[in-house]
């Protein structure tokens, strides 16, 4: 769609590509993409009623609270609600050294391909535990 774009928006490029075209071909596209125009003329025109509206009634609100004394300071400690809180990551609870590195682990989710290495070769994973 992008390359239709390009040709339909560059002049030399649209011209090359409707050489091929009648006259009458041309005038039926064009009474076609004038449809689409006015409609889409139409379309931004009711999206600006709307938003003329909604600011309509946040100005009156706004003169409302203007006139009971409150401001929108106000409003955010009423309606603001506290994000919610992330949970502490999950403590170590294996460990490894390889080479000089250490790796941890919390036991849960796909394990570590070095804790998996080491378990293949017999260790239990208990030799890994950190002891608290």
């Amino acid at each position: 769609m992008s390359e239709f774009l390009d040709i339909l928006t560059h002049g030399r490029r649209f011209k090359a590509a409707v050489k091929e075209l009648s006259v009458e071909d041309l005038k039926d596209v064009a009474v076609k993409l004038e449809k689409i125009i006015t409609e889409k003329e139409k379309q931004a025109e009711e999206e600006s009623a709307v938003m003329a509206e909604r600011n309509a009634k946040i100005e009156e609100i706004r003169q409302q609270m203007e006139a009971v004394g409150l401001s929108i300071d106000d409003l955010g400690a009423v309606a603001a609600k506290p994000a919610p809180k992330k949970r502490a990551p999950r403590p170590p609870k294996y460990k490894i050294e390889v080479n000089g590195e250490t790796i941890t682990w919390t036991g849960q989710g796909r394990t570590p391909t070095v804790f998996k290495n080491e378990l293949d070769k017999g260790r239990s994973l208990d030799e890994f535990l950190i002891q608290a």
